[in-house]
């Protein structure tokens, strides 16, 4: 079987698909005592998007060499990409039970050594668009035809190495390079004072910066979607598509909420991290039609 690009899911498969996602994140990290739940809440509907909608790939066959890349840089969500790895058959449902085990190949943060999927570790903040632009200038020199997607969240915009990467980029002219900006205007520390232009109960680290000129000043190409709008996010895929060959680099600001689809995660940076209780669970399965037997497992 080769690698190849998914098929097209419509807009009501890829909710279910989202929602069974932001379930397994929950349960997940109840079942394991520890974890992270905004970040992934907020990026499932562009994970979902990217594997199930984009991504040339293929599970059977992971190392793959004409595989599209992708990197989460924001790695303490690493629990939302197993969850989106898992429903796309690299590995089997069951094996989430694993997460953050000693022993097992899901660990608190990506390990490329470990988990059939993952193309680059990923933990410590920043690096992941440096490591993902070394690959983009791999496959040029190569003459290589797969896509590298890196995926950033927008407090780890404030670490300088990602700004090297960007203005480095546009001096290659990777345009077989994606960053994927997981707007969610909360991070878990920070500026602690509400200002003008925050979305929630926390500074937005962004607020009243406009970070489309910001990267367009920098020779990238700058797509702004709805992070939660899968006709948004297929249409930034497809103008991705279209600028290849353009020597630019292009960038995705998806504007998110944090703990995405359910009530109690939503817009709240204390649900940064956090073990949901029983009866919490009980509220998430009934919001995300999903089956809750009790516990979590």
């Amino acid at each position: 079987m080769s690698t190849k690009q998914a098929s097209k899911m419509g807009t009501a498969e890829l909710n279910k698909l989202s929602a069974a996602g932001r379930w397994h994140v929950l349960n997940t990290v109840a079942s394991a005592k520890a974890g992270h739940i905004g970040g992934p809440l907020s990026a499932m509907d562009l994970l979902v998007s990217l594997y199930f909608n984009e991504l040339t790939l293929n599970p059977q066959q992971p190392q793959d060499p004409t595989r599209d890349r992708f990197i989460l840089s924001k790695g303490h969500c690493a629990i939302g990409l197993y969850a989106v790895l898992a429903m796309r058959g690299y590995f089997p449902l069951d094996e989430l039970a694993t997460f953050d085990q000693g022993g097992s190949r899901l660990q608190g943060h990506p390990d490329m050594k470990l988990t059939p999927g993952v193309d680059s570790s990923s933990g410590s903040l920043g690096q992941g668009l440096s490591a993902g632009a070394g690959m983009a200038i791999a496959a040029k020199r190569l003459g290589a035809e797969f896509h590298t997607w890196v995926m950033l969240g927008d407090g780890e915009l404030e670490e300088g190495m990602v700004w090297e990467a960007v203005h480095t980029a546009r001096r290659f002219q990777l345009d077989n390079l994606t960053a994927i900006i997981d707007l969610n205007g909360l991070q878990q520390y920070g500026w602690p004072v509400k200002e003008e232009g925050d979305r929630f109960d926390r500074s937005n680290p962004w607020a009243g910066v406009d970070l489309e000129k910001v990267f367009a000043g920098f020779g990238w190409n700058v797509v702004a979607v709805d992070g939660h709008n899968f006709d948004e996010i297929q249409a930034a895929f497809h103008q991705v598509r279209a600028g290849r060959g353009s020597g630019r680099p292009t960038v995705i600001l998806a504007t998110t909420t944090k703990g995405k689809g359910v009530s109690f995660t939503q817009g709240t940076y204390k649900w940064h991290n956090g073990v949901a209780t029983p009866e919490q669970l009980a509220i998430a399965a009934a919001e995300l039609g999903q089956t809750f037997e009790g516990e979590a497992k």
